[in-house]
Order: C-alpha cells, then structure tokens, then sequence
C-alpha cells in the first residue's frame, strides 16, 4: 500500500458519480432505492463541502442525469456554506478517465481520494476505478451506490474493484468518516439525512 490514504479526509476528497441517465435506471437492479441512497450521499458531501463531479455517458443516447438526482445537486440546503459545487462532464468512454474533460476537472481540484457512486458497476463504475487506481488515487467505493441491470455482474465487479485496490463501504460510513465527530459542523444535518 506504501503512502495510501487509508481514512476519509474531507479536505481531500471528491465524490465522483457515474452515469445516473434517464435512459440506463430504470434497467438497473434495485434503481429505486439506489436513487435514494445516492440522493443522500450527495446531499452529505455537499453539506460537507465535498466537491462532486458527475458524468454522463452519451447523453444523446442515454439521456440526462435522473430528476432525483439532478435535484439532490441543486436543491438549497439552508443555512451550510456553499460546497465548490458540482460539474456534469459528457463522456463516451466508458472510464471517466478516458476523457480529458474529466481528468481536467479532476486535477484541477487537487484531491487524492476519490468517492464513487454509479452505474452500471461492471463497465464504467469499473472501469473508472481501475484507472483512478492506476493514476495513484485512493479510491472509496460506496456499495450501496452502486449497481448493474444483473446481480451478478455487480457481484463480481465489486470483487475485482476491491481486489485492485479500492476500499469498499457504504454511504452513511462514508459521511460519517468525512464528518469525524458529533462536535463538528454538519453533524445535525448528516444525521437527519442518515434516520
């Protein structure tokens, strides 16, 4: 592992979600409840601060990003200070990494530790973390922000994800780790979206 990051540090973290298209959820496994967890996960990093980039595979194609979710990214949250805000980047390769409009705004924010949450897990969820990985950042996948059309393939992406290094957890852990403590800015907030 050498000098991984091994814990969340929100400093240096940004949440990165894949492809939630109007076109590919409805085929996804378990899309419903997939939508209201990763509506929570953005809600969280943007009460924390959390820069979040999002993508869009061939929109043309697939469509824009669902309403839940667009929704979640620019709904006022009240009284929190404004996180950097998000970003949609249109992509054709499957890894985000593929296309240079994403490395641009990744390396402009200059974090390290990257956050995922996407579809379908197999293909660009995958995909995108091997690379991220392979360019040295630490990368969190949310399993429980996750998911394919099949099980199956979701499975054993999930294995090969961590079996090449990503750290696999869920969501609420996720902001949990970002937040540190009750003490800190945003706890009644994060615990409100968690119950």
């Amino acid at each position: 592992m050498g000098d991984k990051v091994l814990k969340l540090i929100k400093e240096d973290a940004v949440l990165v979600g894949i492809d939630f298209q109007d076109k590919l959820m409805p085929a996804i496994n378990n899309n419903e409840e997939l939508q209201d967890t990763v509506v929570k996960l953005i809600k969280g990093c943007r009460i924390l601060g959390v820069p979040i980039i999002m993508t869009q595979q061939y929109t043309k194609g697939l469509g824009e990003t669902v309403s839940a979710i667009a929704s979640a990214l620019n709904e006022d949250l009240g009284d929190i200070p404004e996180s950097e805000g998000f970003q949609i980047i249109e992509k054709t390769s499957f890894s985000a990494m593929g296309e240079p409009t994403f490395i641009q705004a990744l390396e402009k924010l200059c974090k390290k530790t990257v956050i995922i949450a996407g579809v379908e897990a197999h293909v660009c969820v995958q995909q995108t973390v091997i690379d991220l990985l392979d360019k040295g950042y630490t990368v969190f996948v949310a399993y429980d922000c996750i998911s394919s059309r099949k099980n199956e393939d979701m499975k054993i992406a999930q294995r090969r994800m961590r079996d090449a290094g990503a750290f696999c957890t869920t969501y609420e852990s996720i902001l949990f780790e970002l937040l540190k403590g009750s003490k800190e800015p945003g706890f009644k907030q994060i615990s409100a979206l968690v119950k």
